[in-house]
């Protein structure tokens, strides 16, 4: 499908011209008045429709870990076999390589079939593939429905951050990544209460309770999967051609605004050559880096909690299980303050290095604490500080870069390193650590401490390019009146 051009002829921009889209045509101040008002209305809109669905789709990561950290309690391991050894680990590691592998074509694709026919048919294959799973009998069969999953969900994450990032202002990131984090961790939490009952039917149907969480929440995916195809929105140019959303005049207007804030609407002709020479820009190997070491402690605590919280706490499995929750739904207090300050002051730096530092704490608290109680509120801080720290880390990026095509690049390249930091993160979770789990904690540590260093780098060459750019000697980003945000 080619990508389509966008009529702009009532538009306050132009196309061909990026200094042009980042000025607005003389207005008088009542105009601008009525155009904020329509263009707020217009947000409003954007956000009920796409923050909502990209909320449940991109929860569908998190719903998986959920699933198999709480089954992982329960007698799965040793039903498929998966108590020898590290075939536990390998089957998290074989999902997270088959992530890495396809971010960067999945995300072209979002772009060239469309976020409705992209988003749901690989929901509807995830939900599919997970129900699949309820049905399986051994540990070789369990490794193959990783690795279709991971093919599955490689473009969910990075197709949705291109879409929310061409919709929205960069002073408004932010916060919509925050309310992805809102709706991942709203399912990942209440899919654990949710695990915690259906683990009570094993035995009903002839199924265990491991099979009934992979069954149910599978079900729901797919339901979810054929609500996509009706509920998201596609890009900003061709908003008018979605179920029930904008007009055309709408459309412009929302294609303007984004227009004059960065001038990168409508991406260039695709070619391969347009989007490989985007990976000669060292900022995007630094921002691939924050994600793979935010990834290896959101991994040990999303898929291993659970196992934590028993191994290393004493509870029961089904307390092990429904503990698990609270610290998901204490992340949104955190994650929504954070991101509110982030956007407002337009702070990106100093509220990943306030996260990272909170997440430390938590790991201090659960790995060198002695009373159980001390240990589990470290979880909350650490769980509240790595969700706060993704969408922090999304509107970092995104609000630094310029150009569809770049956007789509990074993205991809964040995934794969995401993936990465997964792969790692499912080792460091060694249960013969327990109860102190060393290891998992001291890498977990060091790992941030990385970030803030990364940060630190970052902040220093963006002031003294905004400086260059302030007195006229160099253009950022090849757009005229652009700067970094830091």
């Amino acid at each position: 499908m080619s990508i389509k051009s966008v009529d702009t002829s009532n538009a306050c921009y132009r196309t061909t011209s990026p200094k042009a889209a980042l000025t607005v045509q003389d207005e008088s101040p009542a105009e601008l008045e009525e155009r904020s008002r329509e263009e707020k209305r217009i947000r409003f809109k954007v956000d009920i429709r796409l923050c909502t669905i990209a909320g449940l789709l991109c929860s569908l990561n998190l719903l998986d870990s959920g699933i198999i950290s709480s089954a992982s309690v329960t007698s799965m391991l040793h039903d498929l076999g998966l108590d020898h050894g590290n075939r536990y680990s390998v089957t998290i590691l074989i999902f997270t390589v088959a992530s890495v592998c396809f971010p960067l074509p999945a995300t072209i694709a979002v772009r060239m079939l469309g976020p409705r026919l992209f988003f749901s048919f690989v929901t509807f294959a995830f939900g599919l593939i997970t129900v699949c799973t309820a049905f399986i009998h051994t540990w070789k069969e369990m490794i193959l429905m990783r690795v279709l999953l991971g093919v599955a969900m490689s473009g969910i994450y990075p197709g949705l951050a291109l879409l929310i990032s061409s919709w929205y202002r960069r002073e408004e990131l932010q916060l919509r990544f925050a309310f992805l984090q809102v709706g991942e961790v709203i399912v990942l939490a209440t899919g654990g209460i949710i695990n915690f009952g259906l683990n009570h039917l094993s035995g009903r149907g002839g199924l265990k309770g491991w099979q009934w969480m992979f069954l149910v929440q599978g079900l729901v995916a797919c339901t979810i999967g054929i609500a996509t195809y009706w509920w998201i929105v596609d890009f900003p140019e061709h908003s008018d051609q979605s179920f029930y959303f904008l007009t055309k005049e709408e459309a412009r207007t929302a294609t303007s605004r984004i227009h004059r804030d960065r001038g990168d609407v409508i991406p260039a002709p695709f070619s391969w050559t347009e989007i490989l020479r985007h990976f000669q820009d060292w900022k995007i190997y630094g921002f691939a880096a924050s994600f793979f070491l935010l990834n290896l402690v959101s991994t040990s605590l999303s898929y291993f909690l659970p196992i934590i919280l028993q191994s290393g706490m004493g509870f029961s499995t089904n307390k092990a299980i429904l503990l698990s929750a609270p610290p998901y739904y204490y992340a949104i207090i955190p994650v929504i303050i954070s991101s509110r300050i982030g956007d407002k002051y337009s702070l990106r730096g100093l509220v990943i290095t306030f996260n990272s530092l909170c997440l430390i704490a938590g790991f201090v608290m659960l790995g060198f604490a002695d009373q159980v109680t001390v240990r589990y509120i470290g979880t909350y801080l650490a769980t509240g500080a790595y969700i706060s720290n993704w969408a922090a880390l999304n509107s970092y990026q995104a609000s630094n870069i310029t150009g569809q095509w770049k956007r789509a690049v990074t993205a991809a390249a964040v995934t794969a390193c995401n993936g990465l930091g997964g792969i790692a993160g499912s080792f460091i979770v060694r249960q013969h650590e327990a109860p102190r789990y060393p290891t998992a904690i001291w890498v977990s540590i060091g790992s941030h401490i990385f970030i803030i260093c990364i940060v630190a780098a970052f902040s220093v060459f963006f002031y003294l390019a905004n400086s260059k750019q302030k007195l006229g000697r160099t253009v950022i980003e090849a757009t005229d009146g652009f700067r970094y945000t830091y």
